[in-house]
């Protein structure tokens, strides 16, 4: 049966982390791989997790199975978190589904979109996640990128990505990031949110959020603005949510798919139909790290220690942010680093070559995907000094 196939082209992700894990140079700085990590290179368990996992412990009393939907506190509690004070007037709106991580939820919207539109085209933005390109072509639908960041200012090609966009039409979906999401680390401001909002409107294709980092940029409240504002405004919309990094559960894989749209009937046919899809492909979700995010978002007390926690690592980001534009611009005596300091979230779009990058890692024991995209959060205070100088070492001998 399998004398057939040919060998898969390999990850390169993947590959960077053997690499890096087989690399026995001790000073050796991983900014590729996407997790937070605090200033001791660790990605800890959050306070508010541990104390949830131990009232679940002790009060938990059943692991029978949660059924396709999966916990309907989980749901409420993230579609609460997603839309905040928007959600009582967008709840009839809405449909949640409980997911195995944000990958999960972006493979059953992407599963419905294809059962409704055979064939339709996904839009994703260049660039994007590696990930998002196997997860379109396995739904079997068509993709096409559009313009998104330009690597000489360090922001968004607006006025091309709304030029791009301008041709979407109805059998469409567009494929954006929430806040902190795209890999270059440039975020849509809020008008731009809004002027995106009304070409929606206007074309009638269907947005497509990918929120993986509420939290992680400007706050809790203020990351969310973008998909509010969408679901307000636009007849369907999908959005999907994953609590990888904002709640530090990266392994227990915990995700959210939301259906918006502005017919109760025709929105209950797509979510019993997503539902019938999710059968046929995972059957039903964990349960383990969703009924511990139910739990924060429900108490009070551990609400609170959560958003100290998420206001400790936004700060520090922030903060790194800060210190490494400003060692290069020391070093440099220019500012072609300082969009390092505008952005948000764990990720910049460094601009080096893939030439660069290897001599990056051969050379000074610096690993980071060939396209420079740099987990901002992998670097220490100590390394920043070491980091700067090797990225100034290679770009100049280039």
């Amino acid at each position: 049966m399998f004398e057939s196939l040919s060998a898969a082209q390999g990850d390169t992700l993947l590959a960077l982390i053997a690499a890096f894990r087989a690399d026995p140079r001790p000073n050796k700085i991983d900014v590729g791989v996407g997790v937070y990590r605090d200033e001791q290179g660790r990605t800890p368990v959050m306070a508010a997790v541990k104390d949830a996992e131990a009232r679940l412990l002790a009060s938990q009393d059943s692991k029978t199975y949660l059924g396709l939907v999966g916990s309907a506190d989980f749901n409420a509690a993230m579609v609460n978190l997603v839309l905040q004070g928007d959600a009582g007037a967008l709840r009839e709106r809405v449909r949640a589904v409980q997911t195995p991580g944000g990958c999960g939820a972006l493979r059953s919207l992407l599963d419905l979109v294809a059962l409704s539109r055979p064939g339709a085209t996904v839009w994703v933005s260049d660039p994007s996640w590696i990930n998002h390109r196997p997860l379109v072509e396995a739904a079997r639908l068509q993709m096409r990128s559009y313009p998104y960041f330009d690597p000489a200012t360090g922001r968004v090609r607006f006025d091309e990505m709304m030029d791009s966009l301008s041709t979407a039409g109805p059998d469409d979906v567009v494929l954006l990031h929430g806040c902190c999401h795209n890999p270059t680390g440039a975020d849509l401001d809020e008008a731009q949110w809004a002027a995106l909002t009304d070409l929606a409107a206007a074309r009638g294709f269907v947005p497509l959020i990918d929120l993986a980092y509420q939290g992680l940029g400007r706050g809790i409240e203020a990351d969310a603005f973008g998909v509010r504002h969408m679901a307000a405004r636009v007849g369907e919309m999908l959005v999907a949510v994953s609590c990888s990094k904002n709640f530090a559960l990266y392994r227990d894989r915990v995700g959210c798919a939301m259906v918006f749209g502005d017919n109760a009937g025709v929105l209950s046919i797509a979510f019993d139909r997503m539902l019938g899809l999710i059968r046929g492909n995972y059957s039903m979700p964990p349960d383990h790290g969703a009924a511990v995010v139910a739990m924060i978002l429900a108490d009070a007390s551990l609400s609170a220690v959560w958003n100290a926690e998420l206001r400790s690592m936004r700060e520090r980001l922030q903060g790194l942010r800060q210190t490494l534009a400003e060692r290069f611009r020391t070093r440099t005596g220019g500012d072609s680093f300082d969009f390092i300091a505008r952005q948000f979230g764990m990720f910049s779009l460094l601009g080096l070559t893939a030439a660069q990058v290897g001599r990056l890692r051969d050379e000074h024991a610096i690993y980071m995907p060939g396209d420079s995209r740099t987990n901002i959060a992998g670097l220490s205070g100590s390394e920043i000094d070491t980091f700067v100088n090797a990225v100034l070492a290679v770009r100049s001998s280039n």
